[in-house]
């Protein structure tokens, strides 16, 4: 029986661990960023890179994400001096293992809610 219950934990931390290195996305918050050819130049940048699967920018909440391809790696410091090339700041970067898509839904969902409450 423990057996079963070790190889069943085994089994689903693998998977979970898995799961979770499937997708990689890089959140930046940036400053500077006050107007939608800002976000634009910002997503054309980032979407040149050769690791990018996908570039979200939400000009309201002054973030970029930025998915990776699968088995690709991308450092925080290229970001940020990507970032910083195109004249804007970076002022906390961190990686999240959630796809764009889910990221993407709660910052417009955020954005409905402060949108509202004016």
């Amino acid at each position: 029986m423990k057996k079963i219950l070790f190889s069943t934990f085994l089994a689903l931390s693998l998977l979970n661990n898995m799961a979770m290195a499937a997708t990689q996305t890089i959140k930046a918050n940036v400053n500077g960023m006050v107007c939608a050819f800002c976000a634009q130049g910002i997503e054309k940048k980032v979407r040149a890179l050769p690791q990018t699967q996908d570039v979200y920018v939400n000009l309201k909440q002054r973030v970029v994400l930025v998915e990776l391809k699968e088995g690709q790696t991308l450092s925080f410091d290229s970001v940020k001096d990507l970032i910083k090339d195109a004249g804007y700041d970076v002022t906390s970067i961190e990686m999240s293992s959630h796809p764009i898509a889910h990221l993407k839904a709660d910052f417009e969902a955020g954005d409905n809610v402060k949108g509202s409450a004016k």
